[in-house]
């Protein structure tokens, strides 16, 4: 009998130990430490478990995981009585793969699957049909884009909707070596304020600003420079909410936005409590960092994969021109006897379709593999139209936004 840390501390009986051989399990009596077992009985497991027979055992430390979702397909159910089983499954897949999300609104009967790429989702999507037995259809997949500044702006006013609260920000861009530590986990709100500002200090951020963050949310930070402001303490929590609202979704085309720094340096309450609500409040906040973001230059971030290709010498003039004409550049190239490996990059909207041109291309004779490779600023070239084609997508008015639109 064993015990799952951070789960209810009820016992999970061991039914089966074996090893895996290629896809094939074969069962074992016992296995000795340094193994890799294979379970079955550990129901209340997700990956990253600690177990033990041990109740009170100290977990291990959880995996890392640098990789974000970077696809998305709506997955619904064939037939409408598979549906609260589709819902079910889609629990379980987002248990066992770490790298998934998977986002389900009960309410509109949208479940949706994020993943690290088109060949990525076609196996999850495969695997709830294959193994769950549930029929599915898939929409095409979509890519996922991020938006961030590329510059700063304010004092920024925000005016709630009754004209008596203001609010004043401050935008800018997250510190790299700050945004580095966030995606680490070496600063978080679950800290110490005194170690937390230590750490950001260090990284170089000023003193002032380091002992005032109020809010960490993804790599975005929101500061709390005021000083002595009546009922700003219990109007707090709002404010945060609409600076969450806006980082939701930001104003260019409604995508979740990263490396943001907002400071918010004065503000103006109503005395009547009834009068700075969160119908005035979480508006005036959402509408001046959009506002403010919009003046800082709000910029359109793709993702991008790092391509690795082992090719025949001969066909490597056919696997980099596969690289190069999807927007993407090679690094390196690594000759050893008669193979070629080319490394390079290309953004993930470009790389539909890629293993089937790829090996028509080389013959077949080409072995490769992508991993996540970060968010890049997309050639203004072509920015314009991705937003529009985004905003058309959302059902949000195709005319891009301007500041005005949020400040009044």
């Amino acid at each position: 009998e064993c015990y799952i840390m951070g789960a209810a501390k009820r016992t999970n009986r061991l039914a089966q130990v074996g090893i895996f051989m290629g896809a094939e399990r074969i069962e074992v009596e016992e296995l000795a430490a340094g193994n890799i077992a294979a379970v079955t009985g550990l129901k209340d497991a997700i990956v990253g478990s600690t177990v033990s027979t041990l109740i009170d055992m100290m977990p291990f430390e959880s995996l890392k995981h640098y990789s974000e979702p970077v696809m998305t397909v709506a997955v619904e159910a064939k037939s409408m009585k598979d549906l609260p089983k589709l819902v079910e499954v889609l629990r379980q897949v987002a248990k066992e793969d770490p790298t998934v999300q998977v986002s389900i609104n009960e309410e509109t009967g949208e479940h949706l699957i994020s993943g690290m790429g088109e060949l990525h989702l076609e196996i999850i999507t495969g695997r709830i049909k294959r193994d769950k037995g549930v029929e599915i259809i898939t929409s095409p997949p979509i890519v996922v884009y991020r938006e961030t500044i590329t510059g700063t702006a304010g004092p920024v006013e925000g005016k709630s909707p009754n004209r008596h609260n203001r609010f004043y920000l401050e935008v800018e861009p997250m510190e790299p070596a700050v945004v580095k530590l966030i995606q680490e986990g070496e600063i978080s709100m679950n800290q110490q304020a005194i170690e937390r500002r230590d750490i950001l200090i260090e990284a170089g951020m000023d003193k002032d600003e380091a002992r005032n963050v109020r809010a960490i949310h993804g790599t975005n930070m929101f500061l709390d420079m005021t000083k002595g402001i009546q009922y700003l303490n219990e109007t707090m929590e709002l404010v945060l909410d609409g600076w969450r609202e806006a980082i939701r979704g930001g104003p260019l085309a409604d995508e979740l936005v990263q490396n943001l720094k907002v400071r918010l340096v004065d503000v103006k309450l109503h005395e009547d409590a009834i009068h700075r609500g969160p119908a005035q409040v979480i508006p005036a906040v959402r509408s001046a960092v959009k506002g403010g973001m919009l003046m800082a230059g709000d910029s359109l971030l793709e993702p991008m994969q790092k391509i690795q290709i082992t090719v025949p010498s001969d066909q490597m003039g056919a696997a980099t021109s596969q690289i190069q004409g999807r927007r993407g550049q090679v690094f390196d190239m690594l000759s050893e006897g008669d193979t070629v490996t080319i490394v390079g990059k290309a953004p993930v909207a470009e790389l539909f379709g890629f293993a089937g041109d790829l090996r028509s291309a080389t013959e077949g004779r080409a072995m490769w593999s992508t991993e996540f490779a970060g968010f890049e600023l997309i050639p203004s070239g072509i920015a314009d139209e991705v937003v529009r084609s985004i905003r058309r997508r959302k059902g949000l008015k195709d005319q891009l936004p301007r500041p005005d639109d949020y400040l009044s």
